[in-house]
């Protein structure tokens, strides 16, 4: 199993005709996710990579029926690019754009909040659910299909965390990136919540970082709910107050969402937190075999 994408998945790119658009849309028809459209205004009728290309989103999925959208377009046009996805009825729409101004992300959370369109991202490296579909930049050969669910608010801590996980022989269900922007689309909860109700994910592995409180809320969240086991990282332990570290996220001020305070979170809600992110694929071993016997 899986969760928001797998092999029915039908993806449509906006911004395909683009540097990176191009690249990371050959990058995941390489790995078996079907595109079937990409959009760039201008370009309607034309095709990139044997993929057609349409004027707008609300054109592709009527030609293709895409259910599925990624973006790769500049951060100043990106939040009207994930306005445009849910207006044409796209059910998941992953913004991997960065710099995208937070009064504009603002508008877009309340926006989509009204219906029924879910957003990863944006700033974020996507998601992949291995041996199924790709959408995003996640490196699909370190990836393995298996048992164990990733929420991560860092697209390089993502992939370490999964090569290690990989080298150990454990594979993965779906990995997210759901971005370190302050203002985001689903969050560790409702990640949460979709891997707890999978059949086939049997642990998960969060990883955290330093700023707000989404971590401390995703820790109560786990004492409460998830009858599955959980393990964290939580990045930036050495973070001095007041240093944005990384992300725009990631910033402690008056002593509010360190490091410490997280961990301190997770270890109450009988998550074992792991020192660096290598070491959560050991982790996610033992509480795997702790749940056999």
């Amino acid at each position: 199993m899986s969760i928001l994408v797998d092999q029915n998945t039908k993806l449509v790119v906006q911004g395909i005709s683009g540097r990176e658009g191009e690249f990371h849309t050959r990058q995941m028809i390489e790995y078996g996710t079907k595109v079937v459209a990409g959009t760039r205004p201008g370009m309607g009728g034309e095709k990139v990579l044997d993929v057609p290309v349409f004027d707008t989103v609300a054109q592709a999925v009527e030609a293709t029926g895409a259910n599925a959208s990624v973006i790769y377009v500049p951060g100043r046009v990106a939040a009207d690019a994930i306005l445009e996805a849910a207006d044409a009825g796209v059910e998941l729409v992953v913004c991997i754009s960065e710099n995208i101004p937070v009064l504009d992300m603002i508008r877009v959370v309340r926006k989509l909040g009204e219906g029924k369109t879910k957003l990863i991202g944006p700033n974020c490296p996507g998601l992949i659910s291995p041996g199924k579909s790709k959408v995003g930049i996640i490196p699909g050969n370190i990836c393995k299909p298996g048992p164990i669910g990733i929420i991560s608010r860092s697209g390089t801590l993502t992939y370490e965390v999964v090569y290690a996980l990989t080298e150990q022989g454990i594979g993965q269900s779906s990995c997210i990136g759901i971005g370190g922007d302050p203002v985001h689309g689903l969050g560790f909860i409702e990640c949460l919540e979709l891997f707890e109700r999978d059949a086939e994910t049997r642990a998960v592995v969060l990883i955290g970082e330093i700023g707000g409180t989404d971590e401390e809320k995703a820790a109560e969240f786990i004492r409460t709910q998830m009858t599955k086991p959980v393990v964290a990282f939580v990045a930036g332990q050495t973070a001095p107050p007041g240093k944005r570290m990384g992300h725009a996220g990631a910033i402690i001020e008056g002593g509010a969402g360190t490091a410490a305070e997280k961990i301190a979170a997770f270890q109450r809600a009988g998550v074992q937190v792991a020192r660096y992110p290598g070491e959560a694929a050991g982790l996610v071993e033992q509480a795997l075999k702790t749940r056999k016997k």
